[in-house]
């Protein structure tokens, strides 16, 4: 089978990370890695990611001492991950249990797709569309 990887990009983000790595962590068809690059977060980002992801193999990486650009960090992110299958994610998405099996089962059966877009739910700080 393949390898499915997330990117995970973050920024002060203590606020969304647990509702965020717990929806990726009940996806029904589970990730192999989680890759997080910081962005020299000040607030409590990097003890939520260590508190939560222990039981997932991946990686931390921090920005050394000076911010850098979102898609910079994304590209870094990218770079590190291992996967076949690679997903983005912002620090404050929730998955749909079901996202990763899905967007795995259109590229099994659309073996020339390259890449795969889907719709998104806006949703406020309190997690309501």
């Amino acid at each position: 089978s393949k390898k499915i990887s997330v990117a995970l990009c973050t920024y002060n983000g203590q606020k969304f990370l647990a509702s965020q790595f717990q929806s990726i962590f009940d996806q029904s068809l589970p990730v192999d890695e989680v890759i997080v690059c910081d962005d020299c977060s000040t607030d409590e980002t990097i003890s939520i990611y260590i508190s939560k992801l222990k039981n997932i193999p991946g990686k931390l990486n921090c920005s050394s001492t000076k911010r850098i650009e979102e898609a910079t960090n994304f590209e870094k992110a990218i770079s590190l991950t291992t996967g076949d299958y690679i997903f983005l994610s912002d620090q404050d998405d929730l998955w749909h249990v079901d996202k990763v099996k899905k967007i795995i089962g259109f590229f099994e059966t659309n073996p020339k797709a390259e890449g795969v877009f889907t719709n998104a739910s806006l949703i406020n700080d309190d997690g309501k569309e």
